[in-house]
């Protein structure tokens, strides 16, 4: 694939994306880091950016939103803002420890719902989250509304069954740390995920 194919299958996003990256910070207790996040088109989902290795995906991980930019910029690409929103992870697994004593962090929890949802699309996981339905429709509608105290047992069950795994499925997945900027899309097998 030459050098602008390669830039332009980068800018233009995956699965119809509308090409926007951005920088998305996540601060955990077992991992942390800045992922690259592109956003989908019209109705089409969005989903943290991955890249080939063999037979599974891996996500890139920066340090800091600097190195994201380069690595981006490198490859003929630019993030959509310059603004950079995180996800205090921290909030959400200390919550996990112990949720009937402490206070719900919403505005956490709904952007790791969001976040778990994009980087399992990202990775072609999906499975490795709990298949939602009815229940967790409503307990996120509920969470956006913020009347999270209206949770019914089986909605909060679901909520933390569905982030439980989301923070494994993060601690877990495969990364690559600090990715070099000069390597070429398309030498591999398959066509890149997140591209």
């Amino acid at each position: 694939m030459a050098k602008s194919e390669t830039a332009d299958v980068f800018a233009a996003g995956r699965r119809g994306g509308d090409g926007s990256l951005y920088a998305y910070r996540v601060r955990g207790l077992d991992r942390s880091g800045v992922v690259l996040w592109i956003g989908g088109r019209g109705d089409d989902p969005d989903q943290v950016l991955t890249l080939p290795e063999a037979d599974h995906c891996q996500v890139p991980v920066f340090m800091t939103v600097r190195q994201a930019r380069v690595y981006v910029s490198r490859r003929g690409g630019k993030l959509a803002d310059s603004e950079v929103n995180t996800l205090e992870l921290l909030r959400v697994q200390h919550w996990l420890k112990d949720p009937s004593r402490r206070r719900l962090p919403s505005g956490a929890v709904l952007d790791a719902w969001n976040f778990f949802e994009d980087l399992a699309r990202g990775l072609g996981e999906v499975h490795r989250l709990p298949q939602q339905g009815a229940v967790h429709n409503s307990a996120y509608e509920k969470l956006f509304g913020d009347e999270c105290a209206a949770w019914t047992p089986g909605e909060q069950r679901a909520v933390l069954d569905l982030l439980t795994a989301g923070v494994e499925l993060w601690n877990s997945c495969p990364v690559i740390v600090k990715p070099c900027s000069r390597s070429v899309f398309g030498s591999g097998r398959g066509t890149p995920r997140g591209l």
